[in-house]
């Protein structure tokens, strides 16, 4: 655990709350935020009552978090939901017509947003997407994931993150964090299990909303994960925001490079530059014997980038810890090994060239 809030939250999952559990289980930590050693978060009762009695575990949490390495101070508040604030604020309702921009999209704190895009869907673009998050953080990035899969949300799975994200002012959206990453998801704001049934205008006012509403502070970089092909999503991120670039995620088999151009020909007429193109499931190494297998054929997507004049960012192979990790809510490379390393060398191929 490198980064400081994953040590923060281990340090705090053992502190009892009143009843069962504690406040890290019952997720009762709210708007963590760490800058130069300042650390601040806020605890949310469920109601006042339970409020009152937790003046003691504010203090306990406040001086355990205290004592860890690279801390200079610690603020912790302690606050309640009470009876008129039991109700969502009416900013986390996601969704509706978007509102009238004057100027493209760009919170504050962002230097760079940028695009993950791909042709069609299984090329393994949102777990190019996490990973590629959780390795820019492990390099010193402060960096941000906003999943615009509207229908098909799978970062809060993904992250291993959980929750209805808090909004005290009722018109700020306080995102998650997970894995050092700050994220924010349709997924977090609907059941896992209902399907979002959205015409275009909804889809274009949610996107809006989790760009412009949410608190995303300073980040070097927010990576969008985009749905898969050239629809409303992809357009209204184009042109309603300050997109810096996007990156394109291909297998190398000559139907999903097909749809990958499609994408690529999508951001040019949209005037968003390409960075580059990342081969995914490239190849397969036996475990038994050790030889590489081209399951999805051989070089496509790197013959593609020459063609285009932009860098192959990486090729990936296809790995089942990989998918593991991402189904169990821990992103391979938040740890060691060859696909952690991969992921890292894309990372830092994106720092060094000024992209992330």
């Amino acid at each position: 655990m490198d980064n400081i809030q994953d040590k923060i939250r281990a340090a705090l999952a053992d502190l009892p709350f009143p009843g069962q559990g504690s406040l890290i289980s019952n997720d009762l930590i709210r708007a963590l935020r760490v800058e130069d050693g300042r650390v601040s978060f806020v605890i949310e009762a469920p109601t006042p009552e339970v409020a009152r009695q937790m003046e003691p575990l504010r203090l306990a949490a406040q001086e355990r978090i205290a004592q860890l390495p690279g801390v200079a101070s610690v603020n912790v508040a302690l606050t309640a939901h009470n009876e008129s604030a039991s109700k969502p604020p009416p900013s986390l309702k996601v969704g509706g017509h978007p509102k009238p921009q004057a100027a493209p999209m760009k919170p504050s704190g962002v230097k760079r947003i940028l695009a993950i895009g791909s042709g069609k869907g299984g090329v393994g673009k949102s777990t190019v997407s996490s990973n590629l998050a959780v390795a820019l953080a492990k390099e010193g990035r402060k960096v941000g994931l906003l999943d615009a899969d509207i229908y098909g949300p799978s970062q809060p799975r993904m992250m291993g993150a959980s929750g209805r994200p808090a909004s005290p002012d009722g018109k700020i959206i306080e995102p998650l964090h997970s894995h050092g990453v700050t994220l924010m998801s349709i997924g977090f704001m609907v059941e896992e299990d209902k399907a979002v049934v959205w015409r275009g205008p909804m889809l274009m006012g949610a996107l809006q909303q989790m760009i412009g509403q949410v608190n995303w502070g300073e980040l070097d970089v927010l990576l969008v994960d985009l749905p898969p092909g050239t629809g409303d999503v992809q357009l209204t991120l184009c042109t309603k925001s300050e997109l810096s670039g996007a990156i394109v995620v291909s297998t190398p088999q000559d139907v999903a490079l097909l749809d990958a151009r499609k994408a690529l020909d999508m951001f040019k007429s949209l005037k968003t530059p390409v960075l580059g193109l990342i081969e995914n499931m490239s190849f397969f190494t036996c475990p038994s014997c050790g030889s590489e297998h081209h399951i999805f054929g051989h070089g496509g997507v790197a013959a593609e980038a020459e063609k285009l004049g932009v860098p192959l960012l990486g090729s990936l192979p296809i790995d089942l810890e990989t998918r593991l990790a991402g189904d169990s809510g821990t992103p391979i490379a938040a740890g060691e090994g060859a696909m952690a390393q991969a992921y890292a060398q894309i990372a830092r191929g994106l720092v060094e060239g000024g992209m992330a």
